[in-house]
């Protein structure tokens, strides 16, 4: 029975840091420029099939990758801020969040019209093997995605902590009006919030990719998961974003084990309503109030 557990914790967590990403993805962006990216879940799908894509011209997987993380950070950053967010963005939250959701369509569509609606094999990060430490088992596909997924983090957060530019992104999301009045230029730190979120999205792509293949509906399941992480854990808190999706991940795997896979959509739900109703800021969020 405990070592059921142990397995069930690791291949839960290395799945609820995949969730993470993203959903310190969602946080990042909201902190930043008050954007809601309800098209988060396609920005996963997409990367994947900028790798397989440049994989056809007969590049090496890690080249592939290069590419695929850099079209990312072109196209889901720099490119989706200036001709989606900053134009709609000043007409207020909730024609952005309508622009994103037709992008998510959009994005899908296009990539079931011009790639392929059948899924696509993707070439893993680790074999798909067992490896038995203390005499538990475990796949090490889970414990290199877990590995990946915490070194990606602290790395975060060590930028966002103790680096110049880091700290000016914090100064940016706690009051962009006095970051302006303290000479940080705001829109500038704006923008490298999306393309960190480009950035995530896409290592959160070659990450889970190789469990669930390259379909063009991958964005629909983990897009509400990592934006119920977000919320649950807190929205304003990039350490509340982890929380959420790491416990999303654990209990997804032992509500499907020991209880029914048929409860497994409905977990996330019932999740967020006590998670709202018991504390609506998220478990590790802030009540904040902010002047608009």
């Amino acid at each position: 029975m405990t070592t059921d557990i142990l397995q069930l914790l690791v291949s839960g967590l290395a799945t609820g840091a995949i969730y993470a990403l993203v959903a310190i993805g969602f946080t990042l962006l909201w902190q930043t420029s008050q954007t809601i990216n309800f098209a988060q879940g396609e920005f996963v799908m997409l990367p994947a099939f900028y790798i397989l894509m440049a994989g056809n011209l007969g590049l090496p997987f890690w080249a592939a990758a290069l590419i695929g993380i850099a079209v990312s950070v072109l196209t889901l950053g720099v490119l989706f801020k200036l001709v989606v967010v900053d134009p709609m963005i000043r007409h207020g939250v909730m024609p952005l969040v309508i622009a994103t959701i037709g992008l998510a369509i959009v994005l899908k569509e296009g990539v079931k019209e011009f790639y392929s609606a059948q899924a696509q094999p993707f070439p893993p990060l680790a074999e798909a093997t067992n490896i038995a430490i203390g005499g538990v088992v475990f796949s090490l596909q889970s414990i290199v995605n877990l590995a990946i997924a915490i070194a990606a983090v602290v790395i975060l957060q060590f930028f966002l902590s103790r680096t110049y530019t880091g700290r000016c992104m914090q100064a940016t999301a706690q009051n962009p009006s006095v970051a302006r009045i303290l000479g940080i230029d705001v829109d500038r730190m704006i923008l490298y919030t999306f393309v960190i979120n480009a950035g995530l999205v896409a290592l959160a792509s070659i990450l889970v990719t190789p469990i669930y293949l390259a379909k063009f509906t991958n964005g629909e399941t983990l897009g509400i998961y990592a934006f119920i992480a977000a919320i649950i854990g807190g929205f304003n808190q990039v350490r509340g974003a982890i929380l959420g999706g790491l416990l999303l991940g654990v209990l997804d795997n032992l509500v499907a084990t020991y209880l029914s896979t048929q409860y497994r959509n409905a977990l996330p739900l019932l999740i967020l309503i006590i998670v709202v109703l018991v504390r609506p800021q998220g478990l590790l969020g802030r009540v904040e109030e902010r002047t608009v």
